[in-house]
């Protein structure tokens, strides 16, 4: 498989990470969309959020925490953040790995664009 996301986490790309653990690994876009833009990315391989099954909830619970988690370590929780996921082409999905990302450091604006 040729998933940059997969490779990254298997640590055949090399990339500094924020976070990992047994299940899932995070680190900053390289394509930042504000000043802290991390993604946080399951080792295990899921092409989009349309495949997730009941199976994955403790993993998508696992990685909203750690977003969190993340946030308060980088001094974003108490001005606010954005978490977001993205599902095919027309959602701004551009690698077909799933993953969170967790935006902040200025503010946001709505609707999203």
């Amino acid at each position: 498989m040729d998933c940059i996301f997969c490779k990254i986490a298997n640590k055949e790309i090399p990339s500094t990470l924020l976070y990992e653990d047994e299940q899932i690994v995070a680190f900053n876009d390289n394509a930042p969309q504000a000043p802290t833009h991390v993604l946080i990315v399951p080792h295990h391989h899921i092409e989009t959020i349309n495949d997730l099954g009941k199976q994955d909830s403790a993993l998508i619970g696992h990685m909203i925490l750690t977003a969190t988690q993340l946030a308060k370590d980088l001094s974003l929780a108490e001005d606010g953040y954005r978490l977001v996921w993205n599902c095919n082409r027309q959602g701004g999905q551009a690698v077909y790995h799933i993953h969170l990302h967790l935006l902040g450091g200025r503010n946001m604006h709505w609707p999203p664009g």
